[in-house]
């Protein structure tokens, strides 16, 4: 069973509030993402196997622990999850980037797939799955799926704002996944948006609107 973490640490609820302020430009919006993920990435990345190597210092040589192998990909939901890839990128620079492009029905809400592109080798790959917002769950389900079918099952879900109604189809679908969410917000309106939520993440990121 995975575990479902709410990542309450005052630096990420610090910055999800500024994300939510309306006054907050794309610019700022996009770096701040980026912090986020960043900080997230950093507990979600707490149980990667090390090993020790020898490494001699200034002073003698000692066995050190170092990262063990290098089999990580980072796979955003486009294109709002781009937001999110190079805050982990910078934990961890050697990771592999996937791409999956999800678009969501403006009057069914369901998500529809136009691209998905993983790095080789995924099954034998932790991926880190990452969507700034988690709303129906829909996308996040489908991408899981997508990532699952390729033969690969080690995956942690990261989102910076999740509905309890994402939140809980996400779990239903994939109960064996971990999640990392930097905020549970209220609930869903009638057009599938977060409350209050922070509007379109995409949008935001990119200035599209």
């Amino acid at each position: 069973m995975g575990k479902t973490v709410i990542l309450e640490h005052p630096l990420i609820q610090h910055k999800i509030s500024l994300l939510r302020d309306e006054r907050t430009g794309t610019r700022d919006f996009r770096i701040l993402v980026e912090e986020i993920a960043m900080l997230m990435g950093f507990e979600a990345l707490r149980d990667l196997p090390t090993e020790l190597v020898e490494v001699k210092t200034p002073i003698t040589t000692a066995m050190v622990p170092m990262l063990s192998g290098k089999k990580l990909a980072v796979v955003p939901i486009l294109r709002a999850g781009l937001g999110m890839v190079d805050g982990i990128l910078k934990l961890v620079p050697s990771a592999k980037v996937g791409h999956i492009g999800l678009y969501r029905d403006e009057v069914t809400h369901e998500p529809h797939e136009y691209y998905c592109k993983l790095p080789g080798g995924i099954e034998d790959r932790l991926v880190i799955l990452c969507d700034p917002m988690l709303a129906t769950g829909g996308s996040a389900v489908q991408a899981v799926d997508f990532i699952k079918e390729k033969g690969c099952n080690n995956i942690k879900f990261m989102c910076i704002i999740a509905a309890p109604e994402g939140l809980k189809a996400l779990r239903a679908a994939h109960p064996d996944i971990d999640i990392y969410c930097g905020c549970l917000d209220s609930h869903l309106n009638e057009d599938a948006y977060i409350v209050p939520g922070l509007g379109d993440a995409g949008d935001r990121i990119f200035g599209t609107k």
